[in-house]
């Protein structure tokens, strides 16, 4: 029995096509600069995103990790969202690493921050306070997309206010592709843009910070600094280069697959947030533990959370989704 993984977009493994362009890379040493695929990894997505450059990182926690060092100094504060991966999900790494104090804010239902509430956590310039530099925010949001014009709204406000903006874009392309937009649209709002490549679109390993030439100069620096610096990586930017030519568009499946799987979920009499990407949110309450225990045991791997969340991915097919509709029809019997 084959195993269907829904737990996050992670767990993907390299296509075929992506493991001949990981064999066939050119290498060279990056922490000298001369890895010719990773050269070009970082030009196409600074070029296809808008931006002067661009840096390649092990890890998403980590291309955020630098962006937020890069726009703060000791002592600056970024607004950020409650529930945002820059702050609950990456080990308070900005505030360890950094100093730089997080002020989060409540998220709205529809993954946003209300422009209102990030005026009111500015601080004062008043040496009392942090001094607020920068807003993050996070697009996709927990499936959601942010909308174009609360981008435009957060872009002219963060002018107004005097701050950077920064993007946790590790799934960018669900965004863009959800609004049939290029993701350079998306881009064009912000100072920095943080994309993985090792989510829906199914590289092994590795993010992309893009910004200006000065922000990436500092990043690099941090890189070496927090030991993110890789030698012969382009045997994985490679992998990011094929995933970023050949499988961004297939990304509209996984958002189908998850409609569909919400609908059947819906039908069953199971209560589903409105799906706009490759997220599905079942409310599972106290029945979370017993239904991953009980799915394990058919192939199926899901959280436990109350909030359950399944993730599609290009190794869930439309078939499978009927598969774990049929297993969800039955723990409701």
């Amino acid at each position: 029995m084959s195993v269907i993984d829904l737990r996050s977009d992670t767990v993907t493994q390299p296509t075929p096509g992506m493991r001949e362009a990981m064999l066939q890379a050119e290498l060279g040493d990056d922490v000298y600069g001369e890895d010719p695929t990773v050269n070009r990894l970082e030009a196409y997505l600074a070029g296809r995103l808008g931006f002067a450059a661009a840096l390649f990182v092990p890890t998403g926690t980590m291309s955020n990790l630098l962006g937020l060092l890069a726009h703060c100094e000791r002592g600056d504060e970024y607004i950020v969202g409650q529930q945002a991966h820059t702050y609950k999900y990456e080990g308070g790494g900005a505030a360890v690493l950094g100093s730089i104090q997080p002020q989060p804010v409540e998220v709205e239902t529809d993954g946003s921050l209300d422009l209102e509430r990030v005026a009111a956590a500015i601080k004062p310039d008043d040496f009392h306070f942090a001094r607020t530099r920068l807003l993050a925010l996070e697009n996709t949001m927990q499936g959601k997309v942010l909308p174009m014009s609360y981008l435009a709204a957060a872009r002219d406000f963060t002018r107004r206010h005097g701050l950077a903006l920064h993007l946790d874009g590790a799934r960018l392309f669900n965004a863009a592709v959800r609004l049939g937009i290029d993701a350079r649209d998306i881009a064009g709002h912000f100072d920095s843009v943080s994309v993985c490549l090792s989510k829906g679109l199914g590289a092994p390993v590795g993010s992309v910070l893009c910004g200006s030439s000065e922000l990436i100069g500092k990043a690099r620096r941090w890189r070496k600094m927090v030991g993110g610096g890789m030698r012969q990586a382009g045997v994985l930017a490679a992998a990011g280069l094929y995933a970023l030519e050949h499988l961004v568009e297939r990304l509209a499946e996984d958002h189908a697959n998850a409609a569909r799987l919400g609908e059947g979920l819906r039908a069953l009499g199971f209560e589903v947030e409105p799906v706009q990407t490759n997220m599905v949110y079942l409310n599972a309450g106290e029945q979370a533990q017993a239904f991953k225990a009980t799915a394990a045991e058919r192939g199926i791997r899901l959280t436990a959370a109350p909030r359950l969340r399944m993730v599609t991915h290009m190794d869930v097919s439309a078939g499978d989704i009927e598969r774990v509709i049929d297993f969800f029809a039955s723990v409701r019997r």
